[in-house]
């Protein structure tokens, strides 16, 4: 959970049948090994069935499940995809330009981890709270409820320090996130993990700061501008871990960390200008700035977040910081220190490709996939996505009263079921698929006199592929507001 959306709750709420817009008519090795192996959807798949039975399958392997599974046939069903390991595909690509900055055999690449995860490898042994917003229902999905799909790379860290195989590592995995509908964002999308550690035991006089420096002074320079107006550590805003760390070890993991980051940027930007530049000969763009902020992390400090400057905008690009020591302690490598990275390859691959919408990298079509065609074997050939249509756009908005038994719906008892927009969202989902391209909340109202909310949300459904008929959104439309009734227990308007 390295992106600063993803620790955010979401509370807000919406349902009259509305308008149409634009519709057509008609060992070490071993056990890490154990420990972690346990479509363009067609336009629409079948509405969201959490499952009564005692077991669900994922990826050919069965589980468990009791009164905590809310995982929804169509992310089960796409749980084999791995764009990450699909080769020409913008996410394999991606992934292959950030693991050229970081070569083996000094970082060991890991990218078949098994996405079913327990709740401790997920959250405990990251030092996650027993009341992170992140461990709630409403925003990951559970299979039990000691079992999930990961919500982030980092439920692999603790695994990774224990088997102990290289000085760094880099894991590249689909994660998995009950999250709004719109262009950029989408349930299942692939992260990057990237850790390098150093061990006082085996350091020179047990000197692991001059370690670090030395490893640093082999990294090579860059001309890049970088703002970075914050001391390596800040005992209030951004600590260093003193019970655990020197002031000269913190400030050398510090500048590796940055070093090695900053260079990991050089690299995914440069790359962009080239393909810009391909696109329009004449295509101007500024020198690339970065800069440092500070940030918090529960599995790091301190920790900060790198941003950079492209299109005229500051990007948030990755999280990063200096790993907390009790994450090594668990792991059993209590004399290791160092360092560790997210970055999400969808939102690079964005940057790098000039793709607009992410439902696109889960797109079968040829008129997407043969753009990419032999850039895994020649880098240099990358170039950026040519929109190859837009079909037009069907709005139909959908008003709906909450059940007065939900807090959210004026009942005020404690331990009621509270409204969340995330269920909302997975329903549209569930039912209309890939064809959806936003959903918003568009207006409440609470009544006066019996404190009932009431929700308007506007659901944009424009296929990727084709246009729509008014029939089929009609349809899918009405499925939607059955499914809402069911599965909420909400008031059509």
């Amino acid at each position: 959970m390295w992106a600063s959306r993803l620790i955010r709750s979401h509370s807000r709420a919406r349902v009259a049948i509305g308008s149409i817009v634009g519709c057509a008519n008609g060992s070490s090795s071993a056990r890490l090994l154990r420990v972690n192996h346990r479509e363009f959807l067609s336009d629409a798949v079948p509405a969201v069935q959490y499952r009564t039975n005692t077991t669900t399958t994922i990826n050919g392997s069965t589980y468990k499940t009791d009164s905590w599974f809310n995982v929804p046939q169509n992310i089960i069903d796409k749980v084999p995809r791995r764009l990450h390991l699909q080769k020409d595909h913008p996410v394999y690509i991606t992934r292959q330009i950030i693991e050229s900055v970081f070569p083996e055999p000094t970082y060991k690449y890991h990218n078949d981890f098994n996405p079913v995860v327990s709740t401790h490898q997920n959250f405990d042994s990251l030092g996650f709270g027993k009341d992170h917003p992140g461990r709630a229902k409403s925003d990951t999905y559970y299979i039990n409820s000691e079992t999930l799909l990961r919500t982030h790379t980092s439920a692999h860290q603790a695994d990774v320090f224990q088997a102990n195989l290289s000085d760094g590592y880099l894991i590249s995995a689909d994660v998995y996130r009950r999250d709004e509908v719109d262009r950029s964002h989408y349930p299942i999308f692939h992260q990057m993990e990237g850790a390098r550690s150093w061990d006082r035991a085996k350091a020179s006089n047990g000197d692991v700061a001059a370690a670090i420096w030395s490893d640093l002074e082999k990294l090579p320079n860059h001309n890049v501008k970088v703002q970075d107006p914050n001391p390596p550590y800040h005992d209030e805003r951004n600590p260093r871990q003193a019970d655990h760390h020197s002031v000269a070890e913190a400030e050398a993991i510090a500048a590796h960390l940055k070093r090695s980051l900053e260079l990991m940027v050089v690299e995914i930007f440069t790359r962009a200008k080239a393909a810009a530049v391909q696109a329009d000969p004449n295509f101007v763009d500024e020198p690339l700035q970065v800069r440092w902020v500070e940030a918090y992390f529960p599995f790091t400090s301190p920790s900060w977040e790198l941003e950079v400057y492209y299109g005229g905008d500051w990007l948030e690009v990755l999280g990063c910081g200096v790993v907390k020591q009790d994450i090594y302690i668990n792991a059993g490598v209590p004399t290791q220190l160092g360092w560790a990275f997210g970055i999400g390859l969808e939102r690079i691959a964005m940057l790098l490709f000039q793709i607009a919408d992410i439902r696109l990298f889960w797109s079968q079509d040829d008129r997407f996939l043969n753009q990419f065609k032999g850039v895994s074997d020649n880098l240099s050939s990358l170039k950026r996505f040519v929109p190859f249509s837009k079909y037009p756009i069907c709005a139909k908005d959908v008003s709906f009263w909450l059940k007065s038994s939900s807090a959210a719906g004026g009942n005020t008892k404690a331990n009621v079921h509270d409204f969340h927009e995330n269920d909302v969202m997975e329903i549209v989902r569930s039912v209309a698929g890939d064809v959806v391209e936003d959903v918003k909340l568009v207006d409440e109202f609470t009544h006066p006199k019996t404190g009932r909310k009431s929700m308007c949300y506007r659901i944009n459904y424009r296929s990727l592929e084709r246009t729509l008929t008014n029939s089929e959104v009609n349809d899918l439309h009405n499925k939607v507001n059955e499914t809402l009734v069911d599965k909420l227990g909400v008031e059509i308007r």
